[in-house]
């Protein structure tokens, strides 16, 4: 398992150099549209997940943006390093399950009330859409992991506040495996659980209760996670 993740972490991190020399080198100025997941993907012959980590690393970084329907665009070409003395996440920060998760039950239960209140239908239909989706894929633990991070991010988006959707693009993308890990030990049934009540509090507009269901859901993971430890 460790083997893996170093090897998965390696490719991933190939992507990225990739990106950061075509921005710098000026291939993909700001302002343009870079190449495809499924076009990098081909060109470099790696896993789609391991482009998609890298290509949120840069937009947690504000170098990149997705869009969604028409791509991803470089917003900045600022990608080397730099800037001594101004303290960044890394990927040793994220490496403590433990801390990850008091992370996130700090910010996200606040994300999901904040998403609640600015709610449209647009928003709860993506987030039905993400449910069923994991829903469909019970057994499937790759997709229903990414459904799952993606319900997530969709309530992060929604919080209008692009601080905490980009720190929370970074602390996804460098705990893939570790979501996989934990849907190891706790299985589907909880997951689904969860994304219902808090699914059906924002249909309803209760932004409250939207906000106890998360704070419910991430502070259980937390103590399942203590006791396994």
């Amino acid at each position: 398992m460790a083997l893996q993740h170093i090897e998965k972490v390696n490719v991933t991190n190939q992507v990225v150099s990739f990106i950061q020399k075509n921005i710098q080198d000026g291939t993909w100025p700001v302002g343009s549209k870079i190449p495809s997941e499924n076009q990098m993907t081909e060109a470099l012959g790696v896993s789609r997940p391991s482009v998609r980590a890298a290509i949120r690393h840069f937009v947690g970084l504000g170098v990149l943006d997705s869009i969604h329907g028409k791509g991803t665009f470089v917003i900045s070409n600022q990608v080397a390093p730099g800037n001594q003395g101004i303290s960044r996440f890394t990927s040793a920060d994220f490496q403590d399950i433990k801390k990850v998760l008091e992370f996130r039950w700090l910010i996200e239960p606040e994300a999901c009330y904040m998403a609640t209140q600015a709610a449209d239908p647009q928003m709860v239909d993506r987030l039905r859409d993400l449910l069923n989706h994991m829903v469909d894929q019970v057994g499937n633990q790759d997709a229903f992991v990414q459904a799952d991070i993606d319900f997530h991010l969709e309530l992060c988006r929604s919080s209008g506040n692009p601080l905490i959707l980009k720190c929370m693009e970074m602390v996804y993308t460098e705990n893939r495996n570790d979501f996989t890990l934990i849907n190891d030990q706790f299985g589907y049934k909880d997951g689904i659980y969860y994304h219902t009540l808090i699914y059906k509090a924002i249909e309803e507009g209760n932004a409250e209760l939207a906000r106890d269901y998360m704070q419910e859901h991430l502070r259980q993971a937390l103590d399942r996670m203590e006791i396994e430890q």
